[in-house]
């Protein structure tokens, strides 16, 4: 009796051992608001919209201990639209984040599956538009993946353990098609460092066919047709590259209560194909340049207050082609709770010059603020209040 007694409290023992070295943690946001859009294709349009501050999601992450620092990890993150109840991301299940792998607390991580590149990672988050802007402050189209309107899939991604502020990265996505080693074939390299007030970040994005079913552009699994997950005019013209290619670096520098940013992108669309009417300007590139200036001041511990610039200047094909985009952004976000908080953000934008279309036909430019509906004409305005709650 005495033995099996001892017996059971061991087992116990150990099943409290294990429970205590692994977890699995579910977490969530909610974001909803109204917006009002100026000019949606030449009308005025009121609506509410899901996941402007950050996107509505729910998730699963877990971590179980190996023993010598070591441990595995996993991520799985569903995206959804509050308002109907539908998937985002064109319908995936996981379509956020779906990862597994092992940490180190010495080296670092190996992760694989559908991920973040490494400009999202280093950089994205000194734009403002991760910050208390949300998408429609990101950069005109997300020209620049900074905002992480793509992600990438069949991804292996290495994430170094910090080191005094010091951290940096990289991932490979393997292309999957027979007989063609580079087809949406993605790779990225990265680093942060973030120490005291002084935060700074570079990236670099390479990916082959980003338009083709499966590649970056087009990698929701739901659509067939190259360019079809891309609707901005500001580089719908151009996603017939065999080679979309980003480089950026930012910085901010926090005095007190008041933070500065900067950010700088540049962008090239390499080797444009002959598809859409481009056949005249198969094999030339189009190259776009984006610098943006950030502000935000916390005002109380509760409210925070945030002014934005962003110039992006398209040079297209045999460098004939100009387009501009002014946008200037500000916002308030109020702190209800640490998990609760309401905000009301403003975007302008101004469109000159022209540029190409999908069509391949040369265009007056006109204005298209990030993940909306573009304007008729040069000018778009979109406010939004909204409302976003942390669980």
């Amino acid at each position: 009796m005495k033995k099996s007694l001892l017996a059971l409290a061991a087992m116990g023992a150990f099943a409290g051992v294990a429970h205590a070295q692994s977890s699995v943690t579910l977490y969530g946001i909610i974001d909803e608001g109204f917006n009002i859009n100026t000019n949606s294709g030449g009308k005025h349009l009121y609506n509410l919209s899901s996941g402007e501050l950050q996107g509505s999601r729910w998730g699963l992450r877990g971590a179980e201990d190996l023993g010598g620092g070591l441990k595995a990890i996993f991520v799985l993150e569903n995206g959804f639209d509050v308002n109907n109840g539908k998937l985002g991301q064109g319908g995936l299940l996981f379509g956020r984040q779906a990862y597994v792998g092992l940490n180190s607390a010495q080296f670092g991580s190996v992760t694989l599956g559908r991920q973040y590149d490494s400009v999202v990672d280093y950089v994205g988050p000194l734009e403002v538009g991760d910050q208390w802007g949300g998408y429609i402050a990101a950069h005109p189209g997300d020209i620049d993946n900074f905002n992480n309107a793509y992600r990438t899939n069949n991804t292996v991604k290495f994430t170094s353990a910090n080191y005094a502020g010091l951290t940096f990265g990289g991932t490979y996505s393997f292309g999957g098609a027979a007989g063609d080693f580079s087809h949406n074939q993605i790779w990225s390299l990265g680093a942060g460092y973030n120490n005291g007030p002084l935060v700074l970040g570079v990236g670099y994005l390479n990916a082959r066919t980003p338009a083709a079913s499966g590649g970056l552009f087009n990698n929701s699994g739901t659509t067939t047709a190259a360019n079809a997950a891309v609707t901005s005019s500001v580089y719908s013209g151009f996603t017939s590259a065999n080679t979309y290619q980003v480089i950026g670096a930012g910085g901010a520098y926090t005095f007190g209560a008041a933070t500065f940013g900067i950010t700088y992108s540049n962008i090239r669309f390499a080797n444009l194909g002959s598809t859409y009417a481009l056949a005249a300007y198969k094999g030339q590139s189009a190259t776009f340049n984006n610098a943006e200036v950030n502000f935000k001041y916390q005002l109380t511990p509760a409210l925070l207050i945030g002014a934005a610039y962003d110039y992006t200047r398209g040079v297209s094909i045999n460098g004939g082609s100009r387009a501009q985009y002014h946008q200037g952004a500000v916002g308030v976000d109020y702190f209800l709770s640490k998990r609760t908080d309401v905000y009301i953000t403003g975007v302008y934008q101004h469109a000159l010059g022209d540029t190409i279309n999908a069509a391949g036909e040369t265009v007056a430019a006109t204005a298209n603020i990030n993940n909306l509906t573009g304007s008729s004409n040069q000018n778009q305005f979109t406010a939004r209040v909204g409302i976003r709650h942390k669980f």
